[in-house]
Parts: C-alpha cells; structure tokens; sequence
C-alpha cells in the first residue's frame, strides 16, 4: 500500500515515514511538503492508498488543504493530523470529508493503529481526542461574534465551510480584496491570529447561537447564503 504525507516540516515527514513503514506491512511512503505537491500526486497517481495530511501548510489557510484535497479524489481516504489540540477539530474535520483525526503528540503506535483503522474503512475521532463538550450557556465567543457585520458573519461561515477568497468573492458578488479585508476585520473582532482559530471559535453552536440574537438585517446580497445554511 501506498501512503502520501503531507506536512511542510522534513523531519515530520521522514518519522511519521519511518514509524509507518515499520508498523504497517508492505507500506510505502510518498511525502510532499505543500497542498500544492499533494494535489499533483493525487490528480497524477491513482494507487495512493490513504493521505496523512497536515492541517498547516505554507500555501493553504485553515481547512483550505483538507477540501482541495477532497476534490481532488473524493474517494481517497484522509486521516488529519495536528499539532492543534482543540477537540472541536474532530467535528470540523469529519465536516469537510476526513475519516480521522490524528494528533502529532501521538505514540509510534497509536499512529499506526489509526492509519491502519483509517486504511479498514474505520473512523478513529474518539479514540484520539476527546469529544467536544457541549456549549456552555455563557459564551464569550458568542459576544465576540455578535460584533461582527451580517456580512462579516457571511465570510465567516464560509471559512468554516473551506472556501478560498476568491470562491466567496465569487459568491458574494463582491472583490477579493473585499473579501481579505472581512477576514481581517473579522480576525481582529474575535481577536484570534488566523482564519482557522476564527473558524474553531465559531463551532459547536457558537455561530448559530450569536446569528440567533444577532437584530441587524442580513445585506441582500447574503440571504440566499444565510438561509441556505440554516
């Protein structure tokens, strides 16, 4: 079997490669460095057996990797893997087609546990992180967010949805600059660094619970978004 791994970091790549190749039979290792090295390998190759993908990467934002990828081979399974230790992850990653969510502080052989299961056709989310814990009442996310514009809202949800810039500019009818300088305002209203801290804040209810108490009107421009998302 054949296994890609993606992830900007060499030595990541050349230990995940030596634990796989010990702990997995007949497992053979392709490694790229970027999203855009990977979706070269998966569009040129169709023996790729499972991806081990790397939620961060020098020319994606967020969960932008994880769904090119998807396009790109809709069938080809791909087990995520993360530094990141939010267990909100584990529903956004189901989310956007992955079967699991792997993180990089895992022992030798719990790696390869979870890329064998992933391979069988399993799911491995809870054996790895926790389930996330139900919203609280009192939320500061939601304040947070209820600061935003309708339109700010709009760009929001469709960061969490995995969209580029210029697939909600094209949306939205608007520019992209338009759309990076949402992002930017939308960053420094939640006070977060990047797209996916935003988009993490945003889950489990969050987004909907603000949207809900939110009294200024949607911009026409975005209610056939709004409404196709509730």
């Amino acid at each position: 079997m054949i296994i890609l791994i993606v992830d900007d970091h060499p030595l990541v790549c050349s230990a995940l490669e030596t634990t796989l190749v010990g702990g997995i039979e007949d497992c053979r290792v392709i490694q790229a460095h970027s999203c855009a090295e990977a979706l070269t390998v998966v569009r040129d190759r169709d023996d790729i057996d499972l991806v081990l993908l790397d939620l961060k990467l020098p020319d994606v934002d967020g969960f932008q990797g994880l769904s090119q990828v998807r396009r790109a081979s809709p069938r080809l399974p791909v087990l995520v893997i993360s530094g990141l230790e939010d267990a909100r992850l584990a529903q956004l990653v189901s989310s956007h087609g992955a079967l699991g969510f792997l993180n990089k502080k895992a022992r030798a052989e719990e790696i390869v546990d979870a890329v064998s299961s992933v391979l069988a056709g399993e799911t491995v989310f809870s054996p790895i992180i926790p389930c996330a814990k139900a919203v609280p009442e009192v939320d500061p996310a939601v304040d947070a967010i209820r600061t935003l514009t309708p339109q700010q809202a709009v760009v929001l949800r469709m960061l969490g949805e995995g969209l580029l810039n210029k697939q909600i500019a094209y949306e939205l009818s608007i520019s992209e600059s338009t759309v990076k300088a949402h992002v930017s305002a939308i960053l420094k209203k939640l006070d977060v660094s990047s797209r996916m801290q935003a988009v993490l804040m945003a889950q489990g209810g969050v987004f909907d619970q603000a949207m809900g108490s939110m009294a200024m009107p949607v911009p026409e421009f975005a209610s056939t978004a709004l409404a196709a998302e509730r």
